[in-house]
């Protein structure tokens, strides 16, 4: 069984998790919309085009990514149907295309989520 909460990079799986969310501004490259029936893509909860872009040029700053992230995260209300999920016990699923597991969107967005229950 899945954890309840969890990070995924894109994969090929033929059927999306329930409460499933793609969370990337831009489609991901090479994945057709067919490739992921099922999941629902957040695009408004994703960095702005400036971050995205800033921190593709900067990779050797995560914190600041993560702090203005954050701050971005906090100014926007696209988070709010994923945190009534999670208070309902519901499972979630994240779903984002970039290749770093480690540092990437996905990873602020479960912690700023999971720090709102």
């Amino acid at each position: 069984m899945p954890p309840p909460h969890q990070v995924c990079k894109i994969d090929h799986s033929p059927t999306a998790p329930v409460n499933c969310y793609l969370i990337d501004r831009l489609w991901p490259r090479g994945i057709s919309k067919e490739q992921l029936l099922g999941v629902q893509w957040l695009k408004e909860i994703a960095p702005d085009n400036t971050l995205r872009q800033w921190f593709h040029q900067h990779l050797e700053q995560w914190e600041l990514f993560e702090s203005r992230y954050r701050q971005q995260l906090a100014e926007n209300d696209a988070w709010r149907p994923l945190v009534a999920l999670l208070r309902q016990g519901e499972p979630l699923t994240l779903l984002y295309g970039s290749k770093d597991t480690q540092h990437n969107h996905g990873i602020v967005l479960r912690d700023f989520l999971l720090a709102q229950i």
